[in-house]
């Protein structure tokens, strides 16, 4: 599929293969020629090992693959999720009425705006404290979840902890671990804690499990501290939820895109109302423009062209992102789901296999930490790792000289992974001849810089909306369905099975020789 501009940008990498970025850097305007601009936020990809010329075969190829199209598609609500025969128009929750978003023929605002505002309502009026526990204002809230249930609020309410006031404090179970449960709600009053249960079929079995021990946990408080995320009304009124308390989303969100949605109440409760409309609008400032900019200014596109080169012309299995902010700090794990859930596939829309590799494996850690752990195999281990940082101009604590130095350092990591140091620069610092090969630094290691002015709520929207683009883009060329996760099923399937095994209600018969010694071993282990 294809074919000719593929063969175009292997073309460029076989020339540009030998060449090492300080030679690339000696055009003077490379950065202005490499980098583009959105507002305050800034994508410098000149440390990419590209030049003119693949640059232009990687818009090429987007062209060819019909991103423009795919892409309208999507904004006009066509079912471009077609294993499971499904619009997807998360971007549809951040809109406004007159973006004229529809479903089925209906405006979906008015679906969205409803739950929305009832949904925010409620956060407001617990943070006010005018909805309450019998035992007072709600101190504290845990959300149950697991996925995109999960992954997406606890990301963006640590990212805007600064945003809190006087809101409860926000926490977050997913693990069926009994231990993550336990953990959280050690020292926490029952009586003055509200739980969020997030499962939009209120089937998921870690979700349910957890949320069954947590309304243990709460006594008699149960009836009164519980609210509900979720589209079964008679599931969440079997548990005992009340309908009043339940805020529920649609089938065109997929979980990893719902945080946009009720499943945002975490987060509501956190900042309140006005924040996460602020959230909201700079994800639609970011659909916006990757609606109607070209595809060479575009910068979810030219993200994606970039990731392209890197997993298929260069071979680079893993990305690295490294978000030079504590608050971000859980970041890179939900770019991890967005990625790799989205475009880890090895089949095309048609079923047929994929002819070239898809969604490379996102890990990473906040900077500067990351600098004394894993940043030596980068600068200097045998496989070239690229690397997205991410960083805010401005402090967002009252520790100026600490960002400072946090800059200088997001800085010279791109710098060094660019440049390194050769053998005689080396040398001319007096190393003796026997550690020069140890401190030789190869450079040549891409990375791409994101830079904004500081993390707030709409510059937050703004940055996972860039990322749920270029997923798409990178999606649509390679010719996957971005949109399902039949990934996850077999492996859900097998655990409900082994439970009553587990439980040695039943017999291990049939299962292989290698799950027999192991379900024998914890039996053992266990006293049985």
């Amino acid at each position: 599929m294809h074919d000719d501009h593929w063969s175009s940008l292997q073309t460029h990498w076989d020339r540009l293969k030998p060449a090492h970025l300080r030679d690339l850097f000696k055009d003077e305007g490379r950065f202005g020629h490499f980098s583009r601009q959105l507002d305050d936020l800034t994508i410098d990809f000149s440390k990419e090992r590209i030049d003119a010329g693949a640059f232009e075969a990687l818009l090429g190829l987007a062209k060819a693959a019909g991103v423009e199209a795919r892409r309208d598609a999507m904004f006009a609500g066509e079912r471009i999720n077609s294993t499971e025969d499904r619009e997807v128009l998360h971007v549809a929750l951040r809109a406004e009425r007159s973006d004229g978003f529809m479903v089925d023929g209906a405006p979906t605002a008015e679906l969205v705006e409803p739950v929305l505002d009832a949904f925010l309502a409620f956060a407001d009026q617990v943070r006010s404290g005018d909805i309450a526990a019998k035992a007072g204002r709600f101190t504290d809230v845990i959300n149950i979840g697991i996925g995109g249930s999960d992954l997406g609020p606890v990301m963006v309410a640590r990212a805007l902890s600064p945003y809190r006031g006087q809101g409860p404090n926000v926490h977050f179970v997913s693990n069926v671990d009994g231990a993550h449960l336990s953990d959280v709600t050690a020292g926490l009053d029952p009586a003055t804690t509200l739980v969020l249960v997030a499962s939009k079929t209120f089937t998921t079995q870690e979700t349910m499990t957890n949320a069954a021990a947590a309304k243990a946990w709460l006594g008699a408080a149960a009836a009164q501290n519980m609210a509900a995320l979720s589209t079964n009304l008679e599931a969440t009124e079997a548990f005992g939820i009340p309908q009043v308390r339940v805020f529920g989303f649609w089938d065109w969100v997929g979980g990893r895109y719902s945080v946009w949605s009720a499943i945002g109440l975490s987060v509501a409760l956190s900042v309140g109302s006005d924040h996460f409309r602020a959230f909201l609008s700079g994800a639609r400032s970011m659909d916006q423009h990757f609606k109607t900019a070209p595809l060479a200014d575009n910068l979810p596109v030219l993200l994606a062209l970039i990731g392209i080169w890197r997993r298929n012309m260069m071979g680079c299995a893993t990305v690295a992102m490294m978000p030079y902010d504590q608050r971000l700090e859980r970041l890179p794990a939900y770019v991890q789901q967005l990625d790799m859930e989205s475009n880890g596939k090895r089949v095309a829309l048609d079923g047929s296999a994929l002819e070239r590799s898809s969604g490379p494996v996102i890990w990473g850690e906040p900077g500067t930490n990351a600098q004394h752990s894993f940043f030596q195999l980068i600068h200097q281990g045998t496989d070239i790792i690229p690397v997205d940082f991410i960083v805010s101009a401005t402090s967002g604590s009252d520790y100026v000289d600490q960002h400072e130095l946090l800059l200088a350092n997001c800085l010279a990591q791109s710098e060094a992974l660019a440049f390194g140091k050769t053998a005689d620069e080396v040398r001319a610092e007096g190393v003796t001849e026997a550690l020069v090969p140890h401190k030789v630094f190869p450079g040549n290691r891409p990375s791409t810089t994101i830079v904004q002015r500081r993390l707030d709520p709409f510059a937050l929207g703004r940055l996972i909306a860039l990322y749920e683009h270029k997923v798409f883009v990178q999606g649509t060329i390679w010719g996957v369905n971005s949109y399902d996760q039949w990934g996850v099923e077999l492996g859900k399937a097998l655990a409900q099975a082994l439970v009553p095994i587990v439980r040695g209600q039943t017999s291990p018969d049939g299962k292989d020789a290698s799950t027999q010694g192991l379900l024998g071993r914890i039996a053992e282990l266990n006293g049985s």
